[in-house]
């Protein structure tokens, strides 16, 4: 056979072979890769503004980096407070199935059970820092797990606002006896603790704050930061600001995802939550902690006086925060679990800090400042 022969021959039965593969593929079902990037689409309510835009950078970059991921095949739509549920309402409606995710603060739903707050933050607990590796090497999601099992959510850290301020206040607070009698806008177990000291805690959303505060509903208002109480217009009617807000030392707020929509995702979708969550987390805290100082600067051009609590305000907190935590302990299951692995790691995370750290922070803030 020629040389010429033997390359039509190998031609041709190349050719058989491309047209039979095509045939087989042809008989398959759609490629494994599409099947991977199903269709869907998720709505997210969150309890937080857009124009609280420390909040929203974790929501906006979650909603963007899931979408990419996914070439916009796994799409998730915002929904501000109000627009399908009251915004402290969302996870009610994540649990049941209304939505399929929320943003929130696990601390405003202390009342179905108080260990909620230890996936937000417990007063005289974690700065965001010792939160996260409580969170993720101390055994924090594991123990929080069963708590949200029990209520049909998976749970992702989203987020954390640094060490917030103590908040507006109409009138000078010097002593404990200052605190009887006030009515202060607070969320989470603070709101309990300061209740034993006589404040008379309200828990009101974002949106309902200013309004509040203006028409003397309530005498203070604590919500987050400089920046974001600033856009609250906080400082407009309340003079005094007051720090450090020792009951929102480390605060994360929350992603809840309804459990039987979560377990319906491919792996890769799971996987690109998990990764855009954390990216999320990291947005927020950089949000805060580079905005923080200038609108505090504008804050105080504008005649806000800048006030420390005072040591005896301080001292009378820590003790009646021990004596919550005992009594919460007695009453939730959930909570004295959690509780005992917790301030086991707290006493360690602040001895490390107390070793490097701190002394380090404190000598360059001394020396900055001149």
């Amino acid at each position: 056979m020629t040389t010429e022969k033997k390359t039509k021959r190998v031609s041709r039965r190349n050719a058989l072979l491309i047209a039979m593969a095509g045939t087989a593929a042809a008989a398959v079902p759609m490629p494994a890769i599409a099947q991977s990037k199903p269709p869907i689409k998720w709505r997210l309510v969150s309890s937080f503004p857009k124009n609280l835009i420390g909040l929203w950078a974790a929501a906006d970059t979650f909603i963007k980096r899931v979408s990419e991921a996914t070439d916009n095949q796994f799409q998730i739509q915002y929904f501000a407070p109000g627009e399908i549920t009251p915004p402290l309402q969302t996870l009610d409606a994540t649990q049941n199935g209304t939505v399929e995710c929320t943003h929130t603060g696990a601390y405003y739903y202390i009342g179905k059970d108080p260990a909620f707050a230890f996936a937000t933050n417990v007063p005289f607990g974690l700065n965001a820092r010792q939160q996260d590796a409580w969170m993720f090497e101390g055994g924090g999601n594991d123990v929080l797990k069963p708590l949200f099992d029990q209520f049909n959510v998976v749970h992702f850290a989203f987020g954390n606002t640094g060490a917030q301020m103590g908040g507006f206040f109409r009138k000078m607070i010097n002593t404990t006896a200052d605190l009887n009698g006030l009515k202060l806008r607070i969320g989470g177990l603070g709101g309990q603790l300061l209740q034993k000291l006589g404040v008379v805690p309200q828990q009101l959303a974002a949106g309902d704050v200013y309004s509040a505060l203006e028409r003397g509903t309530i005498d203070a208002a604590e919500f987050t930061s400089p920046m974001d109480d600033e856009k609250l217009g906080l400082g407009k009617v309340a003079k005094f600001y007051y720090y450090p807000g020792f009951w929102d030392y480390g605060p994360l707020t929350n992603l809840f995802i309804n459990k039987q929509k979560w377990e319906e995702l491919p792996a890769s979708y799971k996987a690109v939550v998990s990764a855009a969550s954390a990216e999320a987390s990291r947005a927020m805290l950089m949000k805060y902690d580079s905005a923080n100082t200038a609108a505090m600067r504008r804050l105080m051009s504008q005649g806000v006086e800048l006030k420390p609590f005072s040591r005896e305000v301080l001292e009378s907190s820590f003790k009646a925060s021990q004596d919550l935590y005992t009594e919460l302990s007695g009453k939730s299951a959930h909570f004295k679990r959690i509780y005992d692995n917790w301030s086991k790691y707290r006493s360690e995370a602040h001895l490390w800090f107390s070793v490097n750290e701190t002394p380090m922070d404190s000598f360059m803030q001394s020396v900055l400042r001149g």
